[in-house]
């Protein structure tokens, strides 16, 4: 579960304090709609893992948050409600950024091909655990 080691000192610190403010970041995002929570427990994990153990535990085990980050770490799923709300506000957000932000053009295709990428990558995990069933012969 833990991908390197503890760190110590300063720099523990540092993973410490860059775990909070992505929990922070996370925990903002349950409220607002265009920032998402995953992303940053993920990296709250992450960070974490190289400082405490008992608190990447704590997070990793969390009655609500656990199962999702579980799920990816072991299998890399992606629910379809979260593409299917990840794909809605990019678009929603591409849209009115072409129609209504005075931002330079390259901006907008700058944008736009980075939000593909990300909704290429998204769209091809998985949704579910493939189950497996024996063929009747």
């Amino acid at each position: 579960m833990q991908s390197s080691p503890l760190r110590t000192g300063p720099v523990r610190l540092v993973y410490l304090t860059l775990g909070w403010l992505f929990f922070g970041l996370g925990m903002l995002g349950v409220v607002l709609p265009l920032l998402p929570t995953t992303p940053f427990l993920l990296l709250t994990l992450w960070a974490f893992s190289r400082s405490s153990l008992r608190l990447h535990q704590w997070l990793y085990q969390h009655r609500v948050f656990g199962p999702a980050l579980q799920r990816w770490h072991q299998h890399r799923i992606i629910p379809l409600h979260a593409k299917v709300i990840i794909v809605v506000t990019m678009s929603a957000s591409l849209t009115y950024l072409i129609g209504y932000s005075q931002v330079p053009q390259v901006a907008v295709w700058l944008t736009a091909a980075i939000m593909l990428v990300v909704a290429s990558y998204l769209l091809t995990r998985p949704s579910a655990l493939k189950v497996e069933t024996d063929p009747i012969e």
